[in-house]
């Protein structure tokens, strides 16, 4: 009976997980306005005027403002640049976890390794996501600032220290989501060094980072998905072959002991200035 419910559990919180997935992804995509498929720059098809109109209707609900339409069509065209750029570094946020971000792709896996189920992993992925969102913003603005070399061997230490945990009854396991929390910190001095390098455009530095952490969390929500899809397979492939308790010793170990193997290896290595 113990093994028939760990099984439902683990498809329930596939399940979830993969719907909750989604909704950050579409979520991180999803703020386009009707008039960008009309007045985009170079079609010469409708008057400046006019799209400036269309933007201002969009937006007060398909009520016609009365302003001046100089003046609406120098916002217009404001917030036209904000929202191109916005949309411009959600991409590069995404790029930035997939495919590139693998340190980041099996830290979050191995937070899902952690989860016992759909409620802790929520609190899990909610707290690292806050936390790496607010030392992004502090380190770029460059309130907070630490060098790549500090940085980038802690963020790999964290993988190993996550990854490992589930494998024992660690007396800190009470503690995981405050711990979590802190490692995201860690994680989002390390996105503010990626977004750092970047050649950001005059004026638009907030619509680039509000647009590129958007990004991140799309990435990252995509890759909540896929694993809750791939645990999900595996979990209905051994209840199939009738294999208690095999999911514990055959995915969540192997994998955490794989992911934690190789967190601690690039810790060493990015410590000792190596590779």
């Amino acid at each position: 009976m113990a093994e028939a419910r760990e099984m439902r559990c683990m498809n329930n919180i596939a399940v979830k997980a993969a719907a909750f997935a989604l909704l950050l992804s579409v979520c991180g995509l999803g703020f386009a306005h009707p008039e960008d498929e009309l007045c985009h720059a170079g079609t010469g098809v409708i008057d400046p005027q006019l799209c400036a109109l269309l933007g201002e209707m969009d937006r007060a609900g398909g009520d016609v403002a009365q302003d001046d339409p100089d003046e609406l069509l120098a916002v217009f065209e404001a917030e036209r640049g904000f929202m191109a750029n916005l949309a411009r570094y959600v991409w590069v946020g995404l790029g930035h976890i997939l495919p590139g971000g693998l340190d980041h792709i099996l830290f979050v896996v191995a937070l899902f390794l952690a989860a016992q189920n759909f409620r802790s992993l929520i609190w899990l992925i909610t707290a690292f996501t806050f936390a790496h969102s607010v030392t992004l913003a502090l380190a770029a603005t460059g309130v907070m600032v630490l060098p790549p070399s500090i940085v980038e061997p802690l963020i790999a230490f964290t993988i190993a220290f996550v990854a490992f945990e589930n494998l024992f009854d660690s007396p800190t396991a009470k503690w995981r989501t405050v711990i979590v929390f802190m490692f995201g910190l860690i994680h989002g001095l390390g996105f503010a060094g990626f977004f750092g390098e970047l050649g950001l455009p005059e004026g638009l530095f907030f619509s680039s980072l509000i647009g590129f952490n958007l990004g991140v969390e799309a990435g990252q929500g995509a890759v909540i998905g896929i694993t809750a899809m791939v645990a999900g397979l595996a979990n209905w492939l051994l209840r199939t072959l009738a294999m208690p308790n095999a999911y514990q010793y055959f995915i969540t170990r192997p994998a955490s002991a794989l992911i934690g193997l190789i967190g601690l290896y690039w810790g060493c290595e990015r410590l000792l200035g190596v590779g």
